[in-house]
């Protein structure tokens, strides 16, 4: 693991007054890049071929002659051939050389390898390296490990297929779509064999990945993406703070449940059990009472981390939630860097953000902030890992 000391030398060679914030141009980007520009960072995306005009030519920054920003938000584009051509040694100390700091996303981790990321990417980063890790569900201390390390609420796992006795979801990998999901539910083992045999003919799910998955009670309930922020830098306020709520659209369960039941049975059988593809995300608030419940969990998750990964969260971070009737909370994911869902609150901001700092703050600014903030102070050793 690349540690403090590693990153301290590499910051010595830093123009701490000109950093560019950089980030994979994929998931939450263009947030990042909003935010930057709002706090006065210049902003590079590094892009795959075939997937850069979002960036290169739609978003790109224009500029007045005094430099300031009159549209877009993506002053530089760099196109690659992979996403992974980060971790090459050569561009990485092209990326030094221009000062970037370097912020995390989803995209990024499944891209590149994490042990890579951990061990190789020689780029200051914003967050919680070590933190990366959890996501993936094959590793011992998966984010489920934490979880009931702090104590903190989630679905119950079943074992054994053949103890299925409710609904349930089962999580496994998309077999063709690499970064996807190929989610499915069901009450009883006979609907999972029956679905699971389904998934298998079509190609959605393989065997390995069947082997393999997580299968938990399914909490009825409306999703709810708790996107916080945990402040090393903040003194005299609460250190956490509860930036926004968004939920998703899934795509083809959304279109599922717009049609009648009789329409839903109907199908064919390779229709009529639907997939779970994030496609887009919505913005959302919770009722007040309920509030203090969630900044319990994003506490309880922060002493854990601090106690299980040193020096813990650091920045963003996204407790994907589902509410019971019982108007209790369960964590069913965790992202321990920038959640998913933030562009919904480009330019515009979060609502719980925008009351707290009294302007439009986004996740993006939010980080943006972070870092001017921690440079100001001479603190950046405390928010880059």
């Amino acid at each position: 693991m690349i540690g403090s000391d590693d990153i301290q030398s590499i910051l010595e060679d830093y123009d701490r007054l000109k950093l560019r914030i950089g980030m994979t141009a994929s998931h939450s980007a263009l947030d990042i890049c909003d935010g930057a520009i709002e706090e006065g960072f210049p902003t590079v995306a590094y892009c795959q071929k075939g997937r850069e005009k979002t960036y290169a030519d739609y978003f790109r920054t224009k500029r007045n002659s005094a430099g300031r920003v009159v549209r877009g938000m993506v002053d530089k584009a760099i196109v690659l051939d992979s996403f992974n051509d980060v971790m090459v040694p050569n561009f990485q100390q092209q990326m030094r050389d221009r000062n970037v700091v370097y912020i995390p996303n989803r995209s990024f981790t499944s891209y590149s390898p994490i042990a890579g990321i951990e061990n190789d990417f020689r780029v200051p980063l914003f967050g919680s390296r070590n933190m990366l890790r959890m996501e993936e569900r094959t590793e011992e201390q998966d984010y489920y490990w934490i979880l009931d390390q702090a104590g903190l609420p989630y679905p119950e796992a079943i074992e054994n297929p053949e103890d299925i006795d409710c609904l349930v979801i089962v999580k496994l990998h998309h077999a063709q779509k690499k970064l996807e999901r190929g989610f499915f539910t069901c009450s009883s083992f006979e609907e999972y064999r029956q679905k699971s045999a389904t998934l298998l003919k079509e190609g959605v799910i393989d065997q390995a990945s069947l082997d393999g998955a997580r299968i938990e009670r399914y909490v009825i309930g409306p999703v709810f993406n708790l996107n916080f922020f945990y402040s090393p830098l903040a003194e005299d306020m609460p250190k956490l703070e509860l930036l926004g709520v968004d939920w998703r659209f899934e795509s083809s369960l959304d279109g599922h449940v717009r049609l009648p039941a009789p329409q839903q049975m109907s199908m064919p059988a390779h229709q009529q059990i639907p997939e779970m593809t994030v496609v887009g995300h919505n913005t959302a608030t919770i009722r007040e009472s309920l509030l203090e419940k969630a900044f319990e969990l994003g506490e309880k998750f922060i002493t854990a981390s601090q106690e299980h990964y040193d020096p813990g969260i650091i920045g963003p971070f996204c407790l994907q939630t589902c509410i019971d009737k019982d108007m209790d909370y369960y964590i069913y994911d965790v992202a321990p860097r920038l959640g998913g869902g933030t562009n919904v609150h480009l330019s515009v901001g979060h609502p719980y953000g925008n009351a707290t700092w009294r302007k439009p703050m986004s996740s993006g600014r939010r980080i943006a902030m972070e870092i001017r903030q921690a440079v100001e102070q001479d603190r950046l050793d405390e928010v880059l890992t």
